[in-house]
């Protein structure tokens, strides 16, 4: 007892672990106790025992355990923690519970799982009871069987899945030991009850004796489906109704608790590909049908599995088809035909990727007529069909319909009888029902009975599926014994499961249908004077077939027409109907129409009346009065009759032979149109038409088809077989009678109004001339909508109105026929060869390529295919895994032709094609993701969402753990599914993979999953995807909850289904209403919805209309203070965050409208979108609460701005705009606080690339600067320059510009210099869009600063230095920095910019051409131009002047001294305009209107610039006017060069700019230049400098990288090719030969120059050499050897070779061995231009050339020996060399000794003159080469015996500024060098001064000293020309105003100034007396 005491006195969780097992008993007592007494499940004390609660079901002992097992089960039941003791808890209970011998023990264990399933854990314990089953105990198993049996008895099937248990109850009844057989047995009976017949194919395998005892128990089961009588926790709703239903009786039955179960889904798949025989397909093809028929048997054993796995069957169905469709053995075919029904039973929908394939080879092979192929086949197909839907088989099956054998004709109708009633309406819609309803038609008046008879049968089925309102409109041409036979059908057929279809009540409308005529008119479309024959002859009671009673009405004898006239027309009228004098038959026809016009209607008999009008002479009478009676009479009774289409057929013929008739065509037309409103405007119109087109006479042609164009307007466009008219319009555009082409192009005008664009795909092969007119009809009928009808077909009214407007959708008025259905479509399978499909699989890349080539060939020269393409799917699919990735995208870009080809056609390949593109997106590289991405979406535009989603493709496709996949894939989900009204069940299926890529390693794949989540849940719901979290591992469901409950909150709304037009149904209620109660029930029904509706709206509205936000005082500064103390997060963030979304909720519910808070975060962007729409409603009448909760309504739009919606987007641009106006309206200005969190934001989106999108944010921006400091916006700025987005770098760039301008240097901060020096250093940047905006914001500067912008930008690279120079010498403003104060007053005038692309103030004109452009613009002004305004004269003077009403006061004038202005300014002249060779050429007009015309083609703008080159390309294509531009060629080619300069450095870096444009101008170049250059006359004009530029441009183009990636922009290069090489032909070959080598050693001096660049030069340079033969001649080779010297001076032969090739040194080699060849020695007389020959490196290497020959005297080899060993021993070593100018270079780099070094180095350069010092200067800065360069200019001036230039170190450092020019053409005798050094000095200032604007470049030192005769400057000559350019501008400019405004003008130029300054004086003061 001592011992007991111990342990007692334990607490309770420690003694249920104790050794004593008396102990444990206590503890487990006490515990069951402690467990009854705690009542909340949640209570904390319930986690002690969590980890205990598996041994008290453990526990050893007995006795101990039977408490243990009592506790465990009241833990269970009450603790909210236990469902995670599941797993450890169920193992223990199978292992060691239901193994004891105690019936207690057992069955507490059982009571444990079921409870364990109460509380949502089923599928756990189902596992764990599974793995008992394995257990070698019988017991255990006994127990674990008799579990299961007792849950699916409480819970039912749908609680307990029954797969996995019937997947292992047939191996249970194999068991050695009764006990299990007999239990195994209760639970197959306790199943069999709940999915009945589903249980016998699984069970199929067991032993017959067992399988008997089953059957006779499952006998005994009631037949009453069984009830859950157990609930789970979440089903306690269903507990509350099946308590109620037990209260009452317990008898009423709830259908629903029983779900039915597909046997299939219970099966195992069997996997039979690998099991077929190894020799199989080449047994299949044996000779020997015995071996077939081995092969087929052995398939045949495979596929009688029911249930195949998926895999590529592609191959054996392939194999199968070929059997069916080419053995001539029958019994084969019947083998083949099983084994295909097999596989696509055991396949299901996974066949549905082969059914295309073998369909049509099934139906064909229907013409067998043996009983066991027949039936084989049957069987084969109606198993495909199941596996696939009617429409994806609906083009093979209506191509067997016109088949002439009569055996496929009936299999295939019956087929479709068999397929419609697997069919319920909402698969057999009625575009569907529509072909195969006109299909069956024709078979109905088919010869063949039995084809009648399966026609009848078919559209009985489909009667009897949709209902008579779905078919009857398509059985409107049938009589009414066809149309009582197709209802005898209906009645007879019975729908599988008992369906009554929507046809079921087709009895009871019986009666309806048989109404007396005298209420209704009969609804059959058959002659309505049936009745009345039946009654007058009884004979037409005995015609049993149809066809024959329409063969018995159409044979009417004459007699019996007259009898029955003859009761309703006068006997004299009868008798003088074809009477010989035309008066009596114009009598008789009076009284006829009188007869007429008085008859009753029922009476009428409408077809004995126009066939009396048809007899003898009938309507070829003679006389037009008597004939237009008759037509009149024709009208009268169909528009008063009940007139049939066999009336109509009597007449219509003779209605159309008179409708060209100028006196009759009137009343014919009258006629049709009658019978249009009779019969149908279709019907009749087809009829018409084939009897215009079946005649001669083009009149009758045209009147018809203008009668026909008239009526479509009249009736609308309902209806009409557009594919009928279409070839017969074709016809009429063909006929020679050009009256009847006009009509056709009318009538097509009309079509056009109805079916828009797409209708001219059908003539687009027509001629040219044809489809020019066709268009212009269609242009005028642009933008007309289609007349509403006027006039209606009576006999279909009622049938009209009956539809539900679903009819309409498909193919009502306005064409709403699906064009894509009516086009042609070739059929391309028979070019799907068997040679095509293997080079498509070819083992060698170039051989697929060719196969590939061929493919897309075939389909794009069809234009529209068929969905029959043979086996090039499978072909297809094959390459999209290719490793070749280039043929992936060619296959990729094939699949895009393949869906526009083919239209919805597609859908039927999704399986076999669409699935491996969802592959493909998998691929590593981005451009072919891309391409996938795109073919995808091209493919679904075609097929719809629908197919994709069905079937476990798509999973399967989610499984592949492929991060890149899995992103696209669920991006294209969340895409996608949101527009989706319905979405298949089989999305279900995703889930799991769903649930796994929510915790991909992929951060990317995470965020993709959980922005698909409630795109999912949209269409499966919360509940479904909640409850397949519980297959989730524990760790994985809770945070995979916590996203389904985020995903719920913003879940979008499903999209309503369209709105059906409101006044069609509401009028068919209306007068549908009389017939029948039950429109009145319907419309009762509808009212209570729209009151419920409308109370709805109503509620919401008054929800609404209170105010949106709510002012709370000091609201927002209390959320800047909780800010600053950091007790909320800071908003800053790279990407918003959940925590701040969240904060921000949390936030604004204080102050907003709760409805609005959920509107604006809601998961639907367009319910965003109409919260800001509301916002904007509600701005102004709550613009103090908007600024109140302002901070966070900009919180909001930042979250906006990083959505990628534009629509959302531009809402929110939208409401910022007015929200900035209001601001400033309320003098508000921002706090820092707001500023911070939006700014930053909303300068993100200034690098959006949409334009739209910039523009907006520029103009906020603007706003911005009224509301808050300009400066500090110029610091958000600064921070926006720092972004990797070039875009946003570029325009915060711009806008900084902008502010500079309009506010002076003081906004730039912290400071100018440092800001300054961060914006100079984007010249640099890679974008040139950014470069250009740099460049221009510094301008910027200089205009404000002049000067001192130098020492802010600080330190540049000498290229960027370059750069910038250039550009502010281009700059439109000269004039100094304005001061402060008038840059403050003016900044309201500059607050509004003048060009949309900037937000303050422009900037400066780009270039020259800009600046020309404006002048042309400037020259309509009725003052003539001048070159600057100051601005206080740019007002509208004349608007001033005239305004009378004094209202306004005159604001005061900037004060200036004008007296200043009269005094004339004495402008430099331009240094060349002087001496230009066509200055006195202006004067004519001839050359004068040229120069225009040439100086618009620089022209910045590019149309401007087009026009100009069209004028001038048309001047040069004949050749008698091409001579004017003779001596304008060189400023013709300078403009091109110019325009060529502007596209590559402006318009193609301008991204607004479309590049289409770009192209066009290109190409406008380049025909201009290849038709100069076609002429040899004007070609050879072309001057060295211009020829080197132009060459230069146009090699600049061709290596332009850009133009790759522009359309046609590889053919704009191959142009540039041909042109280069036309250039080189034809022009002075000694210019251009020149041209190149100057050119080539330009581009091997820059060391930025492209090796492309040089290697092109070579080239052209290598063509020359080659053609040199031909023209030595007319070479002057002496310019050409003057080059080649200047060449090898600046590239000796040493430096030559050190260059990285060896090109250069070859091509000169090459050029000099060719020209000594040619010449011979005479080339030594040819170096006269050389000054100092003898030190020329050229002729020492001409002379080597010679050395061996003959023909050189010997004094003269002697010489040039003498002076080449001279000069190798002057020559000294290398490494000498550089100690002498190491020294040298020393001594000028120290102060004292630095004269003494310029001295020796002039010497040494003296001595040696080709010394190349350029590795020694190549390191030093820019300062230290400049002062080299001077001092040895010094010297030189010095040693030639003048006076000393005084110069000081700072005027070295002054002129380093600045690039130096020298003049390359200076000598080295005194009598040039003087002028020349003052004459650069003076050049330099005047470049400083803005009066030079001569771009030159340094020459290297080394040539300094050296005389150089220069090629002449292209620049130069550039400049020279743009003088002309403008001078001929404004001549032309002068001209014009002359004449077109005062004659009299005759100011000079210089004198316009003066006379304008005191015109404006005269004309302010005058201003000024007015306004006072």
């Amino acid at each position: 007892m001592g011992d007991d005491s111990e342990w007692m006195k334990l607490p309770v969780d420690q003694k249920c672990e104790h050794k004593v097992w008396k102990a444990r008993l206590n503890g487990y007592e006490e515990a069951l106790k402690l467990f009854q007494r705690i009542s909340d499940e949640r209570s904390p004390e319930w986690g002690k025992y969590l980890g205990l609660i598996k041994k008290f079901v453990t526990e050893s002992n007995a006795v101990a355990q039977l408490k243990g097992l009592e506790a465990a089960l009241v833990f269970i039941e009450n603790a909210h923690v236990a469902g995670k003791t599941t797993g450890e808890v169920m193992s223990g209970v199978v292992t060691k519970v239901f193994n004891q011998p105690k019936a207690r023990a057992k069955e507490l264990g059982m009571d444990i799982c079921l409870m364990y399933i109460e509380i949502e854990k089923a599928e756990v314990v189902q596992d764990e009871l599974l793995k008992g089953l394995d257990n070698k105990n019988p017991k255990i198993v006994v127990a674990c069987i008799e579990t299961l049996r007792k849950a699916l008895s409480e819970f039912g099937s749908k609680i307990v899945t029954l797969k996995p248990v019937v997947k292992i109850l047939s191996k249970q009844f194999e068991s050695r030991e009764k006990a299990v057989r007999e239990e195994a047995k209760l639970l197959a009976v306790e199943i069999y009850k709940w999915i009945r017949d589903a249980l016998r194919p699984p069970l199929q395998g067991i032993n017959s004796v067992q399988l008997k005892e089953l059957e006779e128990e499952w006998v005994k089961l009631p037949s009453s489906p069984p009830k859950q009588t157990r609930f789970l926790r979440s089903q306690q709703d269903l507990k509350a109704k099946f308590e109620q239903h037990q209260a009452q009786g317990g008898d009423q039955s709830d259908g629903e608790t029983v779900a039915t179960v597909d046997p299939y889904e219970l099966l195992e798949a069997v996997e039979i590909l690998s099991k077929l025989p190894k020799d199989f397909y080449d047994k299949i093809e044996a000779k020997k049908w015995q071996e077939r028929k081995e092969a087929l048997e052995a398939v045949e054993v495979l596929t009688k599995n029911l249930k195949l796995e998926s895999g590529e069957y592609g191959d054996l169905v392939r194999a199968l088809k070929k059997v069916i469709g080419k053995d001539a053995n029958v019994m084969l075919v019947s083998l083949a035909a099983k084994c295909l029904a097999g596989l696509a039973t055991g396949l299901r929908k996974k066949f549905g990727t082969y059914a295309g394939l073998v369909v049509s080879t099934i139906l064909e092979k229907f013409k067998e007529k043996k009983p066991q192929v027949v039936q084989a086949l049957q069987e084969a197909i109606d198993a495909i069909f199941l596996t696939t839907t009617l429409q994806n088989l609906s083009e093979d099956i209506l191509a067997v319909m016109d088949n002439k054998n009569p055996s496929i004709k009936q299999q295939a109708s019956l087929f479709l009888a068999r397929s419609f009633r697997h069919c319920i309406q909402a698969t057999l819609p009625k575009s569907v029902l529509k072909p195969f309803c006109a299909a069956l038609i024709k078979q109905v008046n088919d010869s063949a009975p039995e084809v009648r008879d399966a026609a009848f049968e078919a559209l009985g089925t489909a009667m009897k599926v949709v209902g008579e309102k779905a078919v009857n409109p398509f059985l409107a041409d049938l009589d009414k014994l066809k149309l009582d036979r197709i209802k005898e059908s209906a009645d007879k057929v019975e729908l599988p499961g008992g369906k009554k279809g929507a046809g079921g009540g087709g009895a009871e409308k019986k009666p309806a249908a048989k109404a007396p005529p005298a209420e209704a008119p009969p609804k059959s479309s058959g002659p309505p004077k049936k009745s009345q024959h039946a009654a007058a002859s009884k004979p037409l009671l005995y015609y049993r077939d149809a066809t024959c009673l329409v063969e018995y009405v159409l044979s009417f004898q004459a007699e019996a027409c007259e009898d029955l006239a003859a009761g309703v027309l006068p006997a004299s009228c009868l008798q003088q109907l074809d009477s010989a004098n035309w008066k009596e038959r114009l009598a008789s026809m009076e009284e006829f129409q009188r007869a007429v016009e008085t008859m009753d209607k029922t009476a009428m008999p409408c077809q004995a009346l126009v066939r009396m009008l048809a007899k003898k002479p009938g309507f070829k009478e003679t006389n037009f009065q008597v004939m237009q009676l008759k037509l009149h009479v024709v009208a009268l009774i169909a528009q008063r009759g009940q007139f049939s289409k066999t009336s109509a057929s009597v007449v219509l013929d003779g209605l159309v032979d008179k409708v060209g008739d100028v006196k009759c065509g009137g009343n014919a037309k009258e006629g049709m149109t009658a019978i249009g409103e009779a019969c149908s405007l279709p019907w009749t119109a087809e009829q018409v038409m084939s009897m215009a087109f079946a005649q001669k006479n083009p009149k009758n042609q045209a009147e018809t088809l203008n009668w026909l164009a008239n009526a479509m307007k009249e009736f609308g466009f309902a209806g009409i077989n557009v594919k009928a008219f279409i070839s017969n319009v074709k016809t009429a555009l063909g006929a020679t009678n050009p009256g009847v082409r006009t009509a056709a192009i009318t009538l097509l005008g009309v079509m056009y109004l109805y079916m828009g664009a797409p209708l001219r795909m059908f003539f687009e092969d027509e001629k040219p001339a044809l489809l020019a007119q066709i268009d212009t009809e269609f242009e005028k009928m642009k933008g007309q909508s289609p007349p509403a009808p006027s006039k209606s077909t009576k006999k279909a009214a009622a049938e009209e109105e009956a539809d539900d407007g679903e009819e309409q959708d498909e193919d009502g008025g306005g064409g709403g026929q699906d064009i894509m259905d009516l086009l042609p479509r070739t059929d391309i399978s028979d070019k799907i060869t068997d040679d095509l499909v293997s080079k498509i699989s070819d083992k060698n890349w170039k051989i697929r390529k060719e196969g590939l080539d061929e493919a897309a060939a075939i389909i794009s020269e069809a234009k529209f295919i068929t969905a029959n393409i043979g086996e090039l799917p499978l072909a297809l699919k094959g390459r999209l895994s290719d490793s070749n990735k280039i043929l992936v995208q060619q296959t990729l870009t094939i699949l895009q032709q393949l869906a526009t080809a083919m239209g919805p056609g597609l859908k039927q390949h999704v399986k076999s094609l669409g699935m491996p593109i969802i592959t493909v997106l998998g691929d590593s590289k981005t451009n072919v993701r891309t391409a996938a991405m795109t073919t995808l979406q091209a493919w679904v535009e075609q097929t719809g969402m629908k197919d994709w989603l069905e079937g476990d493709d798509l999973s399967e496709e989610l499984k592949r753990e492929n991060p890149f996949q899995r992103q696209e894939l669920l991006g294209w989900l969340a895409e996608k599914l949101p527009t989706l009204r319905t979405a298949p069940g089989d999305l279900m299926l995703c889930i799991p993979q769903l649930y796994a890529c929510l915790e991909d390693r992929n951060g990317d794949v995470r965020k993709k999953a959980q922005d698909a989540l409630p795109m999912f849940m949209m269409h499966l719901g919360y509940d479904k995807m909640n409850k397949a979290t519980g297959k989730l591992k524990p760790t994985s469901k809770d945070p995979v909850v916590a996203m389904l409950e985020k995903a719920r909150a913003v879940m979008p709304a499903k999209p309503a289904a369209p709105a059906k037009a409101g006044g069609g149904k509401g009028s068919s209620e209306t007068s549908r209403a009389p017939s029948g109660c039950k429109p009145e029930a319907k419309k009762v029904r509808g009212g209570v919805a729209a009151k419920k509706v409308a109370g709805k709206t109503l509620k919401d509205d008054e929800d609404k209309s209170g105010p949106i936000f709510t002012l709370i005082p000091n609201a927002k500064e209390q959320r800047i203070k909780e800010e600053k103390q950091l007790k909320i997060l800071k908003w800053n963030f790279m990407t918003p965050r959940d925590e701040y979304v969240e904060q921000l909720k949390t936030q604004m519910s204080t102050c907003f409208a709760k409805w609005l808070q959920d509107e604006l975060f809601h998961f639907d962007f367009q319910r965003q979108v109409k919260a800001i729409g509301v916002m904007i409603d509600r701005l102004e009448s709550e613009s103090e609460a908007t600024i109140g909760c302002l901070d966070l309504i900009l919180k909001w739009f930042t979250l906006r701005f990083f959505d990628t919606n534009t629509t959302v987007l531009m809402k929110v641009l939208e409401y910022l705009k007015l929200l900035f106006a209001m601001l400033n309206r309320e003098n508000y200005h921002f706090t820092e606080y707001e500023a911070n969190s939006f700014v930053p934001y909303l300068i993100l989106k200034v690098g959006e690339s949409k334009d739209v999108v910039r523009k907006d944010v520029r103009a906020i921006l603007t706003m911005l600067c009224k509301v808050y400091p300009a400066s500090k916006v110029f610091t958000f700025l600064m921070e926006g320059t720092k972004s990797k987005n070039s875009k946003q770098r570029a325009e915060c760039l711009e806008e900084l510009g902008c502010l500079i301008e309009g506010y002076g240097m003081n906004v730039c901060q912290p400071t100018p210099t440092k800001s300054l020096k961060e914006i100079a250093v984007h010249i640099g940047d890679r974008d040139t869009s950014v470069r250009n905006a740099a460049l221009n914001t510094v301008v910027s500067v200089y205009n404000t600063c002049g000067e001192q912008v130098y020492k802010l930008i600080g330190n540049l690279s000498e290229k960027d230095m370059s750069m910038l120079e250039e550009r502010i010498k281009r700059s439109a403003k000269k004039a100094s920095a304005p001061p402060p104060k008038q840059v403050a007053s003016e900044r309201t005038r500059r607050e509004q910019p003048t060009n949309p692309n900037a937000t303050f103030l422009r900037k400066p004109a780009q270039d020259d051409l800009n600046k020309l452009n404006q002048a042309r613009q400037n020259a309509h002004h009725s003052e003539p131009s001048h070159p600057f305004i100051p601005k206080e004269f740019q007002l509208d003077l004349d608007m001033i002047e005239t305004d009378q009403s004094g209202v306004c006061e005159l604001p005061d004038l900037v004060q200036h001294e004008l007296d200043e202005l009269d005094e004339p300014i004495n402008l430099p002249e331009p240094k060349l305009r002087a001496v230009s060779p066509h200055f006195d050429e202006l004067h004519n007009s001839t050359a004068s209107t040229i120069n225009f015309v040439i100086s618009q083609v620089a022209s910045g703008d590019i149309n401007t610039s087009i026009q100009a080159l069209a004028q001038i390309d048309e001047v040069l294509r004949q050749e008698d006017k091409a001579e004017v531009m003779s001596g304008h060629i060189d400023q013709f080619l300078i403009a091109t060069l110019m325009q060529l300069r502007l596209i590559y450095s402006t318009h193609m870096a301008d991204d607004r700019l479309d590049k289409r444009e770009i192209i066009k101008l290109y190409c406008c170049i380049i025909g201009n230049l290849l038709s100069l250059f076609a002429m040899e006359v004007l070609a050879r004009e072309a001057s060295v400098g211009v020829l080197k530029d132009l060459l230069h441009g146009l090699f600049t183009l061709m290596l332009d990288g850009r133009m790759e990636d522009i359309e046609d922009g590889q053919q704009v290069v191959r142009s540039v090719n041909m042109l280069v090489i036309r250039i080189l032909e034809k022009s002075d070959q000694t210019n251009i030969i020149s041209a190149l080598l100057v050119l080539l050693q330009d581009s091997l001096i820059t060391t930025a120059g492209s090796p492309l660049f040089s290697g092109a030069v070579i080239k052209c340079l290598w063509r020359l050499i080659r053609f040199l033969p031909e023209n030595i001649n007319s070479l002057n080779l002496d310019r050409i050897l003057l080059d080649v010297h200047n060449f090898m001076k600046v590239f000796p032969k040493e430096k030559l070779k050190q260059l990285n090739s060896d090109m250069p040194h070859r091509t000169l080699k090459t050029l000099l061995h060719t020209l000594c060849r040619l010449t011979g020695v005479k080339i030594m007389d040819h170096l006269s231009m050389i000054e100092n020959r003898n030190e020329s490196e050229l002729e020492a290497h001409l002379r080597r050339t010679f050395k061996h020959s003959a023909h050189l005297s010997g004094g003269k080899n002697d010489r040039g020996n003498e002076k080449g060993g001279l000069r190798t021993d002057d020559r000294l070593s290398k490494a000498k060399v550089s100690d002498i100018l190491t020294e040298i270079f020393k001594k000028i780099g120290s102060k004292e000794n630095t004269k003494e070094g310029l001295t020796e180095l002039y010497e040494y350069k003296q001595k040696y003159s080709d010394a190349d010092l350029e590795p020694f200067l190549k390191n030093t800065s820019q300062f230290f080469q400049s002062y080299v360069e001077r001092g040895l200019r010094i010297i030189e001036s010095e040693r030639e015996g003048k006076a000393r230039i005084q110069s000081s170190a700072g005027e070295f450092h002054k002129f380093t500024q600045i690039h130096c020019p020298i003049d390359s053409g200076l000598s080295s005798n005194y009598e040039e060098v003087k002028p020349a050094v003052y004459y650069e000095r003076l050049k330099i200032l005047r470049q400083r001064q803005g009066l030079e604007n001569t771009p030159q470049q340094r020459p290297a030192i080394s040539s300094l000293l050296t005389s150089k005769p220069s090629v002449a400057s292209s620049t130069d000559m550039l400049h020279s020309k743009l003088s002309q350019l403008k001078e001929s501008r404004e001549h032309y400019q002068q001209e014009h105003n002359t004449h077109s405004h005062s004659p009299t003008q005759t100011h000079t130029r210089s004198a316009l100034p003066a006379t304008n300054l005191d015109d404006l004086k005269k004309r302010l003061e005058r201003i000024k007396n007015n306004r006072q």
